[in-house]
């Protein structure tokens, strides 16, 4: 089938990372999966939670949320409600989870780093997109800690990259890369995080409609690996170096 922007079933959308997007924070990205656009930025502090101190390890955690007009309709924003939704919960997770999946605590020391997803503009996979971003913001913040002294030079910080991509079956086609109107069509959809080296750190899956069988599955995870081989060389190409 043609898909509504004209990609190819096994196509990401035009991916771009702008590195360094903000001045103040320790690193940054304003990262673009076609027309959704998010902005993560990365804050370094020395110190560690208390239930933390004291154990010679590091924390890496991360806060997801949607401006109020990143969508069609305006949004009000949750601080304003006084309550945060459980999809900004479980993306916020997530999105830590991902980060903590490739860095070493212990070689971080006793630091904490925060990335703030921001989304400016959805239009399907901005879980993905924030998470392919974050990593880019954090291996920066890395960068400036090590070169103010906050964390050793000798210390591999980051053990691989991470990128994430949404995969889908739209009128029975995997389809890579889902848009929002790809998105709400899908009968089964796949949001699948995966290292630099191919190995998984989370497949989160659903059968909207019918279920699917193992073989859809299988094809799904290919599709998927092959999207984020090619997110992580556009990673590595943004930040032009071999970081961590």
């Amino acid at each position: 089938m043609t898909r509504a922007d004209g990609r190819l079933a096994s196509e990401l959308r035009a991916v771009t990372i702008e590195r360094g997007w903000s001045d103040q924070a320790e690193g940054s990205a304003l990262i673009s999966f076609g027309n959704t656009k998010v902005l993560c930025t990365a804050s370094f502090t020395p110190g560690v939670p208390r239930w933390l101190n004291g154990q010679g390890r590091g924390w890496v955690t991360a806060e997801y949320g949607m401006l109020p007009r990143s969508t069609n309709d305006r949004m009000d924003r949750e601080s304003v409600k006084g309550k945060i939704g459980g999809r900004t919960h479980e993306i916020s997770r997530l999105i830590g989870r991902s980060l903590r999946g490739i860095i070493d605590l212990t070689q971080l020391g006793e630091n904490t780093v925060v990335v703030d997803c921001d989304v400016l503009q959805a239009d399907g996979g901005t879980r993905t997109a924030a998470i392919t971003g974050a990593y880019v913001a954090l291996a920066d913040a890395i960068s400036w800690a090590r070169d103010k002294g906050h964390v050793s030079a000798k210390a591999t910080v980051l053990r691989d990259s991470v990128s994430a991509v949404s995969v889908g079956i739209v009128e029975g086609e995997p389809m890579l890369d889902l848009a929002y109107v790809e998105d709400v069509a899908a009968d089964t959809d796949l949001n699948v995080v995966v290292t630099g080296r191919g190995s998984f750190v989370e497949v989160q899956g659903t059968a909207e409609g019918t279920p699917f069988e193992r073989s859809e599955l299988d094809r799904l995870l290919d599709l998927a690996l092959a999207g984020t081989t090619e997110l992580a060389r556009i990673q590595r190409e943004a930040l032009g170096e071999s970081a961590g």
